[in-house]
């Protein structure tokens, strides 16, 4: 194994594409004739397809969740510190199934995809999907996968809204939902925040109402604006006081409007590599999946009700210095679930962090999550654990 990949990790991963020509009706009353899926799996699935989990990605995540691509890849993916052998979601005891969602710029069919009735991108015209219709799209890759149900549908902030639809869309389909850093809707705060994105990107003058690529361009400065807007409610205002305080690039002000703190600097760069990675109209797309997640709309707005149809075990957990996704967001979702009698464990793990802290490895977070995990193994049934049929898509050497 190369160097700089650890022994814990998954390893070198090939990604894979499903085509699916059963078209697809989604919430808008929009259907797609035909789209792809790109995905990833790590670990083996055993003999029944029993011990196989589904990862959620959150706003600007993908597929590409653990291990590298290539020898020369320097990042792992956006997961690998929970995802790989022996560690909380382990590919020697699991089957994962990482995917793009519907919309996304990364290989799943979106607003960068040639729209099969123009041959052009899509842009714009790419429909606005709903957390409905991705779980819909993630049950039909389950089927082609074989999988009946899921030992655990897992994921973090939108990827946790993804759960909970899960729960109640196919509640047959799940053996556990693991819901991390969510929120059984956005707050209103939370959908002004995003519309201040959106805004900032439609504004851009090189956005040309979401037609920027057939002119050459890419609304970078407004895509940018939305990320910086994005990474501030991401960090804990301690967690910003600790990284950079009131730190100056230089040793003297320069009295001038340009970046001047550390901060600054930060965000900027942070905007800017952003810019150059993710599509504007699949953020906006993204963006509003979110403010439209409500899963109550179709049970009179009762989430007790909503979540009394779940059959799987559920664990929660948020962190204390979320305020994006608050603790008390998290236990709306608990105390509904305990209403409804429903088989629920709940974390609030101490973090410094932020909403930023489900991605990072805090030792008591990959504690209680591993604790956990051991909980939706001994789930699986025991004459199947140890025979496999299939198995990783990584590369170990």
């Amino acid at each position: 194994m190369p160097e700089h990949i650890p022994a814990d990790s998954v390893g070198i991963i090939s990604p894979k594409v499903q085509r699916f020509d059963e078209p697809l009706t989604l919430r808008s009353g929009r259907i797609l004739e035909s789209y792809e899926l790109i995905y990833e799996t790590y670990g083996e699935l055993n003999a029944d397809a029993s011990n196989a989990i589904l990862i959620c990605h959150a706003l600007s995540g993908d597929h590409h969740a653990a291990g590298y691509h290539s020898m020369e890849d320097k990042r792992p993916g956006w997961w690998d510190s929970c995802i790989g052998p022996g560690k909380s979601i382990d590919t020697n005891k699991f089957f994962v199934v990482s995917l793009n969602n519907l919309g996304g710029c990364s290989g799943s069919t979106g607003p960068t995809s040639i729209n099969p009735e123009t041959g052009k991108a899509y842009g714009p015209d790419f429909p606005i999907v709903a957390v409905r219709d991705w779980v819909r799209s993630q049950k039909r890759l389950a089927d082609f996968l074989k999988i009946q149900q899921w030992a655990a549908v897992i994921g973090g902030s939108l990827g946790g809204m993804q759960v909970l639809r899960w729960s109640i869309q196919y509640p047959e389909r799940l053996r556990h939902a693991l819901v991390i850093a969510s929120a059984p809707k956005l707050s209103a705060q939370n959908i002004a925040f995003n519309e201040v994105a959106r805004q900032a990107i439609s504004k851009d003058p090189d956005f040309h109402n979401g037609r920027y690529m057939d002119h050459g361009v890419v609304p970078k400065a407004g895509l940018s604006q939305a990320r910086m807007l994005g990474h501030l409610t991401y960090m804990s205002g301690d967690a910003m006081k600790e990284k950079f305080g009131r730190d100056l690039k230089a040793d003297e002000l320069s009295f001038s409007f340009s970046p001047e703190f550390q901060v600054e600097s930060y965000l900027h760069y942070q905007g800017q590599k952003f810019s150059t990675q993710f599509d504007a109209n699949t953020y906006m797309l993204m963006t509003k999946a979110l403010d439209y997640f409500d899963p109550t709309v179709d049970h009179d707005g009762d989430l007790v009700k909503c979540l009394s149809q779940a059959q799987c075990k559920f664990f929660v957990v948020s962190f204390t210095t979320d305020w994006r996704f608050a603790p008390d967001r998290s236990e709306e979702i608990v105390n509904a679930l305990i209403q409804a009698d429903k088989d629920v464990s709940y974390a609030c793990i101490a973090s410094e962090n932020g909403h930023d802290a489900f991605l990072l490895p805090i030792p008591r977070y990959l504690d209680v999550f591993g604790a956990y995990m051991e909980r939706v193994e001994g789930d699986i049934p025991a004459c199947t654990k140890s025979t496999s049929i299939g198995t990783t898509e990584g590369e170990l050497s």
